[in-house]
C-alpha cells in the first residue's frame, strides 16, 4: 500500500472522517464539522480515498500521516480536541465513539 502524501488539513480530514465511522454512521452534523475544518474539494477528494480503504489500512495511513507531519504535543491536543468536537456534534458520545478516542490516543500518542 503506497502511503499518501497528504497535506496536514487533508490527514485532519481523513482522521475525522475515520473517527465519524466509528459508530458505522457518519451524520450529516458530523459531514459539517469536516466540512468546517477543511475545504470541500479537501473532503470530497479525501472522502473518495476512504471509502477505498480498510480498517487496517486506515489506522497505517493515519500513523504514518502522524509521523510524517512531526505532530507535537500540542498539535495532537488539537486534534483530539477536534475529534471530541465531533463526537459531540450529533448530541451523543456513544461506547463506540469512546472507545475509537481511546484506542486513536493510544496509537498516536
Amino acid at each position: 500500500m503506497a502511503q499518501p502524501h497528504w497535506t496536514k488539513e487533508e490527514l485532519v480530514a481523513y482522521i475525522l472522517l475515520y473517527t465519524a465511522h466509528s459508530n458505522f454512521d457518519e451524520s450529516n452534523k458530523e459531514r459539517n464539522v469536516i466540512i468546517s475544518k477543511v475545504d470541500m474539494h479537501t473532503f470530497q477528494k479525501i472522502h473518495d480515498e476512504f471509502d477505498e480503504d480498510n480498517d487496517y489500512q486506515s489506522i497505517q495511513k493515519i500513523i504514518q500521516g502522524v509521523k510524517d507531519h512531526n505532530y507535537d504535543a500540542d498539535e495532537l491536543k488539537s486534534l483530539f480536541i477536534d475529534i471530541k468536537i465531533l463526537f459531540l456534534s450529533d448530541g451523543e458520545f456513544d461506547i463506540l465513539e469512546r472507545n475509537m478516542f481511546l484506542f486513536l490516543k493510544k496509537i498516536l500518542s
